[in-house]
């Protein structure tokens, strides 16, 4: 029985579980998945505490260690196996990483609510307000600085794929809802993530859950 063992939420809206169960699929690690439905009965939050008293998901378990919170979880990994290429090997390459990583970690929040994940849904242009473009604008910006200064040899945002696409992947999916315009750079690089076989075993499994959040649904 593999060692790690991840917590997620619905497959449908949580993004916060996407960023580590992408990342470790990618790089072929071997774990166990317990998912526990957000919001779908008054205890949700007493059973994540089983496995983390932060009572949020995600939550790694790795023997006696447990970790919460993606990116967390994300650099606790690039500790454990650090025969992986969780981040970019150039030092220049590998700041700018983790600023756009933590940038989005802690930023955004007028797109996370005016445009909350939900992969199930089209909503062409719902929840597009002046103040929702700019962070659209700025994804945009930092999308195609990336891929300018770092993406040659691969189709990611530094070439290969790293921790920092991971964080970037709800973007991918919402911008996906919400029928959101791209320019050719942009536009490439969403779909280089769609396309990986993880990202569309994500979103086959979300769009067969049956489970509904209103407030994710608009």
């Amino acid at each position: 029985m593999t060692q790690l063992t991840l917590v997620i939420g619905n497959k449908n809206y949580s993004s916060w579980s996407l960023r580590p169960w992408l990342a470790m699929k990618q790089f072929s690690l071997e774990f166990n998945e317990i998912r526990i439905p957000l919001y779908n009965n008054p205890d949700y939050s007493l059973k994540i505490r089983q496995y983390s008293s932060s009572g949020k998901v995600p939550v790694l378990l790795h023997n006696t260690q447990t970790v919460w919170d993606s990116l967390a979880i994300c650099e606790y990994l690039a500790e454990t196996f650090p025969n992986l290429q969780w981040w970019p090997e150039d030092k220049a390459a590998r700041a700018l990483a983790r600023s756009i990583s933590a940038e989005m970690h802690s930023g955004f929040q007028n797109l996370r609510q005016n445009m909350p994940m939900n992969c199930r849904a089209k909503h062409p242009v719902k929840g597009l307000t002046s103040v929702v473009q700019a962070d659209i604008d700025r994804i945009i910006t930092i999308w195609q600085e990336s891929r300018q200064k770092f993406g040659a040899g691969g189709s990611f945002l530094f070439g290969n794929f790293t921790i920092a696409d991971a964080f970037f992947a709800p973007v991918v999916l919402r911008f996906i809802t919400y029928d959101v315009q791209l320019d050719t750079v942009s536009r490439s690089y969403l779909e280089s993530v769609l396309a990986l076989p993880a990202m569309q075993e994500w979103i086959n499994a979300a769009k067969n859950e049956t489970e509904i959040i209103p407030q994710y649904e608009l």
